[in-house]
């Protein structure tokens, strides 16, 4: 009996099939450490084991593990990268019933969708507001509880502030990073514009792209010097040192700002002459389910328990996410700190990152159409139209 009961453990043991996970960062949110341990519980025979690996290397290690054969079963994965992935056959689609869609804020699905389906379960999500400095707004002569409401506000407080005080009007992002893609993505959003459209038409070069691309010419000579040397988090640097007037940013921007001690405010992103209503990028991250584990049914059981309402709820609060689906809660959240407000409110008429055939050809496209317009060396209608002709080959 001894014998036979060490033999059937042993059998279990060898049965159990692992569900492995890599997660992007530098540890296992709380949150979800205690999710994988109630899905142990009620899956012994498919216990998950997460990887951790930082940003840097994340994607590079999900992909490459992927197309040598070797996928791991479950990843964490910016959605661009969905439709590569698709198109290569490495992943399996997690198709959304229309009540699942519609329980998300509008065009976050559209941030998972290629082909008509959906390649990734939506796990994280990033919206941008504009923050500035109320001390440096009045020591310009502005009025330090007025933010600017238009590009044109922008561009001539930026202004205001570069001639008037010692520091620089607007933070700009140009280095080569894949952020001075999103920076100008937001200026895009904020005017009705868009980059391709859902039957993968190339929209770039359109009125409402050029006169972001126009905007960001003339509020360069009011930002800080050399701004192709700057990615987001050295702009945003400059601004907790009290050295920039305006700076686009994430919730944290405040916080942050805050321990630094500078007297802040947050606003929606300012509009363009052809906006509808504030804008802003949404930028989502996915767990993205790969091919030829033979474990695709239970490992797409295991991302959409990890985000459900209640426990994706609980992630983004303990991560300062902004809120995936607009539940109750976040009205909560709002009245309990007005500051979220301009982050919620840019979703309605925000766009989502361009869904393309190779990710990195559109972000190289577009980081050297941004770069050539600051360092004048092209003209936004010329640097438009050859970005546009460009992006062709990776749709």
């Amino acid at each position: 009996m001894v014998a036979l009961a060490g033999t059937t453990g042993l059998t279990a043991a060898i049965q159990a099939e692992e569900l492995n996970i890599i997660v992007c960062g530098d540890e296992v949110q709380p949150s979800w450490t205690s999710y994988f341990e109630e899905w142990n519980a009620a899956n012994p025979d498919y216990p998950v084991v997460p990887e951790v690996v930082g940003w840097g290397q994340c994607q590079d290690k999900v992909t490459t593990l992927a197309a040598a054969g070797s996928p791991v079963d479950l990843a964490y994965v910016g959605s661009r990268t969905l439709k590569q992935l698709a198109l290569n056959d490495l992943i399996v689609e997690i198709p959304m019933t229309e009540e699942e869609k519609a329980a998300y804020y509008n065009y976050v699905p559209e941030t998972v969708t290629f082909d008509g389906t959906q390649w990734g379960i939506p796990v994280a999500f990033s919206t941008k507001a504009l923050f500035w400095n109320k001390d440096l707004f009045e020591e310009a002569g502005l009025d330090p509880e007025t933010p600017p409401k238009t590009w044109e506000e922008e561009i001539a407080f930026a202004q205001q502030i570069k001639e008037n005080t010692d520091a620089d009007g607007f933070g700009l992002v140009a280095k080569t990073f894949d952020n001075t893609m999103h920076q100008f993505l937001h200026w895009v959003y904020t005017n009705n514009g868009s980059v391709i459209d859902a039957e993968g038409n190339i929209t770039l070069n359109s009125p409402q792209v050029l006169a972001a691309l126009e905007a960001i010419k003339e509020i360069t000579p009011f930002s800080e010097e050399g701004p192709t040397a700057y990615e987001q988090n050295e702009v945003r640097a400059i601004f907790l040192d009290g050295k920039l007037g305006m700076v686009q940013g994430a919730i944290s921007t405040g916080n942050l700002a805050t321990e630094a001690g500078i007297n802040w405010g947050v606003a929606p992103l300012p509009l363009g002459p052809d906006a509808e209503g504030p804008g802003t990028l949404l930028i989502t991250d996915s767990l993205a389910v790969f091919k030829g584990t033979g474990n695709e049914e239970k490992a797409i059981e295991l991302a959409k328990f990890m985000t459900t309402p209640e426990r994706q709820w609980a992630y983004e609060q303990e991560a300062g996410l902004t809120p995936l689906r607009p539940l109750p809660q976040v009205d909560e959240m709002v009245a309990s700190n007005p500051t979220w407000q301009p982050f919620i409110d840019g979703i309605e008429y925000g766009g989502p990152e361009p869904l393309f055939t190779d990710y990195q050809g559109l972000q190289n496209v577009m980081i050297e159409m941004v770069q050539s317009v600051v360092t004048g060396q092209a003209e936004p209608q010329a640097a438009l139209e050859r970005a546009a002709g460009e992006l062709e080959q990776y749709k």
